[in-house]
């Protein structure tokens, strides 16, 4: 078994890396963007994808890096797991459609409720033992999702008609735009940056660079908020104008 995985500030990792510890203790997990990854995808039979939902639609990124690698997915049998700050709808569901459009055969999905990794605004922030308390439930809930499947039954959480109407109607329909295309709204405090290259380094899209002693991002941001989360002097914005809290799953466990 493989597992993969698209993952701003560690939220989808961790729920792979306890699945997999629960389902699996041999299988690995691989972040998409690791550069011999279509490697490891061509060679295995099963697949678990855990990845953050954006407004209820999957990231810029992880559709070009599906669409990209069309031609590994036929055949694969592929669970999906989806985190989220609030329900989604069809989380897992619109991955799932999107890999069984290129001839996946899709076993089943996972919705996980996770802290809210939105630093720059005051919306779904709640206290650190709230969100602790999230982590554990969704560890639990990982636990039955694995015992349901080893006993032939996998959650169904995001497939179907209901869940699609859900998601389309929950969120999609209005912040369709959103997901659409990279964006370029990237803000960088240049009072505050001190040029230490942590958001270059990890930038999944290679987005942010260090020039002069500053940090400059270009407009290919996919809006997985791990630049913010960790700039250690909160120089970077992306929908708000300050960071409200900096929170990445080590923070709860």
């Amino acid at each position: 078994m493989l597992g993969l995985y698209f993952s701003g500030t560690g939220n989808s990792r961790w729920a792979l890396e306890v699945f997999h510890g629960k389902y699996d203790g041999s299988a690995t997990a691989h972040a998409i963007e690791e550069k011999d990854i279509a490697e490891y995808i061509k060679d295995e039979k099963e697949i678990v994808f855990s990845y953050s939902v954006q407004y209820s639609n999957i990231p810029k990124m992880l559709k070009d890096f599906i669409d990209r690698n069309a031609h590994l997915w036929q055949g694969k049998k592929v669970f999906v797991i989806a985190t989220m700050g609030l329900f989604s709808g069809d989380g897992a569901g619109i991955l799932a459609r999107r890999l069984h459009g290129y001839g996946a055969q899709i076993t089943g999905g996972l919705h996980l409720k996770m802290p809210d990794s939105i630093a720059d605004e005051k919306a779904l922030k709640r206290s650190a033992e709230k969100n602790k308390e999230l982590v554990r439930a969704a560890e639990k809930k990982i636990d039955r999702a694995v015992q349901s499947i080893k006993n032939g039954k996998p959650p169904q959480e995001g497939i179907g008609l209901l869940y699609h109407l859900a998601g389309l109607f929950g969120q999609r329909l209005y912040f369709y735009n959103k997901t659409k295309r990279y964006t370029n709204k990237i803000k960088i405090n240049w009072q505050k940056c001190i040029g230490c290259g942590k958001c270059a380094s990890l930038c999944p899209m290679n987005n942010l660079s260090i020039d002069r002693n500053l940090a400059r991002a270009a407009d290919r941001c996919t809006m997985c908020y791990r630049c913010i989360n960790t700039c250690p002097k909160q120089a970077i914005t992306l929908l708000g104008k300050n960071v409200i809290e900096q929170g990445t799953i080590e923070k709860y466990l």
